[in-house]
């Protein structure tokens, strides 16, 4: 049973070793390729938003006909000539800073974070001697820690 015990152990460790030195790019790519999928659904997401906050106001437009004569001098650019109404004065300089700092909370990491273990498996030197010590384990086990002979050999060389 320990010799049994002893095998998994070496035989898992080997095969786990060799598997991560054979997949290290798959591993790679497999983490890139999620955060690319993180990336296409947070879009996806914004464009979402973006399409509610539109249904909004066109509905609001449909109700409130007097919406287009607050709306458009501002869309357009054009001065708004109306005495009772005080308008504040945003210099581009103020608007850059403001944007800046509403974009700057919404961003994330664009590049793609990989594990410290994978980076420091994915070094070639480190890869080989991944692939030369999990063959190794695998060897020793098969070699040391299996039985050292089948019974029915046994029974044939008796009769």
């Amino acid at each position: 049973m320990l010799r049994f015990l002893i095998f998994v152990v070496f035989f898992s460790i080997g095969a786990a070793s060799l598997g991560g030195a054979v997949l290290c790019d798959d591993f790679i790519r497999h983490f890139r390729h999620q955060h690319l999928v993180a990336q296409a659904e947070q879009s996806i997401r914004k464009l979402r938003s973006l399409n509610e906050q539109y249904d909004v106001l066109l509905g609001q437009l449909e109700n409130d006909p007097n919406l287009f004569k607050r709306i458009a001098p501002v869309t357009l650019g054009t001065r708004i000539e109306d005495p009772n109404t005080v308008y504040p004065k945003a210099k581009a300089q103020e608007l850059a800073i403001a944007r800046r700092a509403l974009t700057a909370a919404n961003e994330e990491p664009t590049e793609a974070t990989i594990p410290r273990w994978l980076q420091r498996c994915s070094d070639p030197a480190k890869r080989i001697i991944l692939f030369i010590s999990g063959a190794s384990l695998i060897l020793i086990a098969m070699v040391c820690f299996t039985s050292d002979s089948d019974p029915d050999e046994e029974s044939a060389e008796a009769a």
